[in-house]
């Protein structure tokens, strides 16, 4: 099985990850009379995952610096079981929170191996590529989430909704483990680092992309929960609003597949970190100006594309730095700092949506916030080793 079956495979478990994360999102209050519980209690959930995230993204990612294949296939079976533990109650909260939390387990195994997967199975000119594609699928995976759990649910309910979205995800969970029964042609080139994590407490770089990955990951987080009740109060339309928020998302489908290569090749990591936060920042001005659709979704595009594009960015940036035998330990650890940034801006923001423009305030502070972090990471990849203690 060549390398781009395998990057094909993975890229449809990760997709699948975040497509089982967002299911109730889009229909909370349906999903709330069906499992006959509170809306409160839906947001669950969701939350189930970022609180799982936060207490095993750096266990998982040592695991995965150590036994690479065995933590991703056990990832992968954990996706599985949390799809048909959906299935066997799709009226019950029990049995969706008991498959919520299968996931949500399965999710930093997987998320935190978008590095490791191109490393082992890709040659170096191709790994900006393989990590740019497996970060794309995490919004590829909330997009299908968005659009087809409402049209899913008008058609057949929530049976349909848990069977339909179970598919994906038990086809990738056959394609990974089938895919890593075959050895990986660069796994000579990794190994566990006898240091654990007490690099990270040292390494002032990668603080400063944590930092970074904390306030834009939490920004795009923050602003895709609170949205409809942001420009609700500028009259645009619940569906108007998701529409608004799924154009951001495609736009960052497109820039995290097309961007982190071409940056990566002209070596121009830092411009992209300072023209994302000032291009965000632009655009939460711009919503609090006018609140036209069409002036909405150009700005929400332009955002979304440069934005969104940055994660496959630090990952990648972060791989270098750190070497093949802590990439997992570091997408963990920047994977973990970006989980905590939205769920501190999303608490943050829900005492201030109350009124449209403080939320949009705050946001703006956070894109300045993270100005002096991204103008003071190194011009080249070789001026990272001036930021380790």
């Amino acid at each position: 099985m060549n390398r781009w079956s395998v990057l094909a495979g993975y890229a449809l478990v990760v997709a699948s990850t975040q497509l089982l994360w967002i299911t109730y999102a889009p229909i909370t209050n349906e999903s709330a009379a069906v499992l006959h519980t509170s809306v409160a209690n839906v947001g669950w959930l969701s939350a189930v995952f970022q609180l799982i995230y936060i207490l095993l993204a750096l266990p998982t990612g040592r695991w995965l610096d150590q036994r690479f294949a065995a933590a991703l296939r056990f990832g992968a079976m954990m996706l599985g079981v949390g799809a048909l533990l959906r299935l066997i109650g799709p009226h019950s909260f029990g049995w969706q929170l008991a498959g919520q939390t299968a996931v949500a387990v399965a999710q930093p195994l997987v998320l935190n191996a978008l590095t490791g997967v191109g490393t082992r199975y890709f040659p170096a000119s191709e790994r900006p590529t393989a990590i740019a594609i497996g970060s794309a699928s995490i919004f590829l995976g909330i997009l299908l989430a968005t659009f087809s759990g409402p049209a899913l649910y008008q058609t057949g309910g929530m049976t349909l909704v848990l069977g339909v979205q179970a598919v994906p995800a038990l086809v990738g969970v056959a394609w990974l483990l089938l895919a890593l029964r075959n050895p990986a042609p660069y796994a000579d080139l990794a190994g566990g680092d006898a240091q654990g994590l007490r690099w990270l407490l040292r390494d002032r770089f990668m603080w400063r992309l944590g930092g970074l990955l904390f306030l834009g990951f939490g920004i795009f987080i923050a602003l895709s929960t609170w949205m409809e009740a942001v420009l609700g109060y500028f009259g645009v339309s619940s569906l108007a609003s998701g529409n608004l928020l799924g154009a951001m998302v495609f736009a960052g489908i497109l820039g995290s597949a097309l961007l982190p290569p071409l940056v990566a090749r002209r070596d121009r990591r830092r411009p992209l970190m300072v023209l994302a936060l000032l291009l965000s920042g632009a655009a939460l001005a711009a919503i609090a100006w006018r609140h036209g659709l069409p002036w909405l979704a150009s700005w929400l595009f332009l955002a979304g594309f440069f934005l969104l594009s940055t994660l496959p960015v630090v990952l990648e940036w972060a791989e270098q730095h750190a070497g093949v035998s802590r990439q997992g330990s570091a997408v963990g650890f920047l994977m973990l700092l970006g989980n905590a940034g939205g769920l501190v801006l999303v608490l943050v923001l829900q005492g201030l949506i109350g009124e449209p423009y403080r939320p949009l305030l705050v946001l703006g502070i956070a894109t300045l916030l993270g100005l002096p972090l991204a103008l003071g990471l190194p011009a080249r990849l070789g001026g990272t080793s001036q930021l380790t203690l």
